[in-house]
């Protein structure tokens, strides 16, 4: 009986791959007939080629099928027949027609979807030999995360955030290398794929937050680090210089990235400059700013703020990402105001200078004598 069900799915499945039952009763029990599987792994809205190969010979035959028996691309006759391609694959699938009697019935797929993922067959067959290739095809998705640091009344929070994601990712954070639980994590689904917000309370403002995301299908790893540097007091008028030195365990030069700082306030935050590695392009939204070129030569992006006021206090921000981390440094900068002391001392000796230049040089060297 199992022999007979058997034989039963042969003859089902034979019909529906080759449109001629002979030739794929032969592929199935003849022993010139071969068969493989392989597994590819393509990303979504990226193109993707599923393999197959076969020993080249006359009369050549590819029929490309899914797991639905839809057909994907039909080939003989020594052209395409696509009247029964199924609507969805339409200018999505192609052969390399000029590698076809070389052996190559690979198909191109383009613009995958989630909905993609799933079982295809290659059927090939020539006058002499015939094989069948099963290409299991898996869809990931890694929209690049983001770290986000946020201040809401006296509270901070940092935010790791993914846009798009499939599989699920392995969400991690930790606290000066000690793993700790998100406080907070809010998910959505949508085609398939996820959209994923996971949170911590900044409690400890002297140490070290990392939070990193993986995609284990894709082997691809994004991770973010926040840290706090020692703040500054300042008088008024004076300047200086807000520090933002990468570290090498995190920062990769040879990749494409963004340097943003922002002034952090409670709910809004302000973009004062930026400067974009690709182009070696420096913004400056405040004329008190400056970069220092030879700096940015070092990777060292510390930015200098002059002639400051009292409404400079506050939280600065340096933000370097690229699409494998995401580095924030924290600066808090106090501006104070010259005291009435201060002043009134300056103002006093102001006068005795001015009141001595009114008497002889015989006067004013009196208390020296």
């Amino acid at each position: 009986m199992k022999a007979q069900a058997v034989l039963s799915f042969f003859f089902t499945l034979i019909p529906s791959l080759c449109g001629s039952q002979d030739t794929f009763f032969l592929a199935s029990f003849s022993p010139l007939s071969t068969m493989s599987e392989q597994v590819v792994i393509g990303r979504l809205d990226e193109d993707v080629i599923l393999p197959c190969s076969f020993e080249s010979g006359p009369d050549i035959v590819i029929h490309w099928k899914n797991q639905d028996n839809y057909y994907l691309y039909s080939y003989y006759k020594e052209s395409d027949q696509l009247e029964k391609q199924d609507p969805k694959f339409i200018n999505r699938t192609s052969l390399f027609h000029g590698q076809i009697h070389n052996g190559n019935a690979s198909l191109s797929f383009r613009r995958l979807s989630l909905q993609d993922e799933g079982i295809y067959v290659c059927y090939v067959g020539t006058s002499s030999r015939k094989k069948i290739n099963k290409v299991v095809l898996k869809v990931g998705a890694f929209v690049t995360p983001v770290m986000k640091y946020e201040k809401k009344n006296t509270n901070s929070f940092l935010i790791c955030n993914v846009l798009s994601v499939y599989p699920y990712p392995i969400i991690t954070w930790k606290v000066d290398d000690t793993p700790i639980s998100e406080n907070s994590v809010e998910e959505v689904e949508s085609l398939g794929a996820f959209c994923i917000n996971s949170g911590v309370n900044i409690t400890r403002s002297n140490s070290s937050y990392q939070c990193a995301i993986e995609n284990t299908l894709l082997k691809q790893t994004w991770r973010g680090k926040w840290t706090m540097k020692d703040g500054f007091r300042k008088m008024q008028s004076e300047n200086v210089l807000l520090s933002c030195e990468p570290e090498n365990s995190f920062f990769l030069p040879t990749q494409d990235f963004v340097v943003t700082w922002s002034k952090v306030g409670s709910e809004t935050s302000s973009v004062l400059a930026y400067f974009l590695n690709s182009s070696q392009k420096t913004v400056v939204n405040e004329p008190r700013l400056s970069w220092n070129k030879e700096l940015i030569n070092r990777h060292n992006f510390s930015l200098t703020l002059k002639d400051l006021s009292l409404s400079d206090s506050g939280e600065y921000l340096c933000n370097i990402s690229s699409s494998n981390y995401t580095l924030l440094t924290i600066q808090t900068l106090h501006v104070e105001e010259h005291s009435t002391n201060q002043r009134s001392c300056n103002a006093g000796t102001a006068e005795e200078t001015r009141a001595l230049s009114d008497h002889p040089a015989s006067i004013r060297n009196e208390g020296r004598s």
